[in-house]
């Protein structure tokens, strides 16, 4: 893509950023679709330019551009709250979510200060998710879990759900630990857990999101929501969870 190796230190342009941004955004590209159109044109401009002209052949998909105004208000947005976008090929850009399928070419990153941003680019970083309606024994078990894990300099990620999300969170909360958001980067849900999420980003911590801003999460959004935390964690520790729950997506 746009973009070299970590080790390089590569860092898109504003106009890239943007024309990324505007990509991702339009109607039927996803992250899938993103990167064929992206190695076929070359670049995320180059393939904004040709959607018009591959909606009007027709075929399977048609494309609607993402307005440039809209683009440059969400990033706006991203800014004020003190979030970023990182790129795929990005120093902040976890390094083990590019290897999943179909990672998310852009990741909204929330956090403190830029060098707290820094920490989604870590690879020792374990995953704790489980029951929302855990017992007292499932959530003291994932707190002892995720204090010894921390210690031990891993970073918890986890989805800010109630339960046993919530606990791996607090426990963390010294050492920094990360929540995958299924809605935008703006929407904390469940709400209750808010005064949770502001001791993160006080302390050492940051939240991820792969949807646009004010994006409120719908049901499907959780499976997919939940590959960022498992493509993000060198293993997935799960605890209490129902045959039939989102958890074993």
């Amino acid at each position: 893509m746009e973009t070299a190796t970590k080790s390089r230190a590569p860092h898109l342009s504003d106009t890239q950023r943007l024309a990324w941004l505007r990509l991702i955004r339009s109607e039927n590209v996803g992250p899938r679709t993103f990167r064929e159109l992206f190695n076929h044109f070359g670049s995320a401009q180059a393939a904004l330019d040709a959607l018009p002209e591959l909606s009007r052949r027709g075929g399977k998909k048609t494309y609607r551009l993402f307005s440039m105004d809209k683009a440059e208000a969400e990033l706006a947005s991203l800014y004020k709250m003190g979030a970023r976008l990182v790129a795929m090929g990005e120093p902040a850009y976890p390094p083990l979510l590019r290897h999943i399928d179909a990672p998310p070419p852009l990741l909204a990153v929330r956090a403190r200060e830029p060098l707290q941003q820094e920490l989604t680019g870590t690879q020792k970083t374990l995953a704790i998710i489980g029951a929302r309606n855990c017992s007292v024994a499932g959530a003291k078990f994932a707190t002892k879990l995720a204090g010894d894990l921390s210690a031990e300099g891993f970073t918890i990620i986890s989805g800010l759900a109630r339960g046993i999300d919530s606990a791996a969170h607090q426990a963390a909360l010294t050492s920094g630990t990360i929540a995958a958001f299924a809605g935008g980067i703006d929407t904390i849900y469940p709400k209750e857990n808010m005064e949770l999420f502001a001791k993160m980003i006080a302390a050492n911590g940051a939240a991820i999101s792969e949807m646009p801003m004010g994006w409120n999460p719908r049901a499907r959004d959780f499976p997919r929501r939940n590959r960022l935390i498992s493509g993000m964690s060198l293993g997935v520790i799960l605890i209490e969870a129902a045959e039939k729950s989102g958890s074993l997506h």
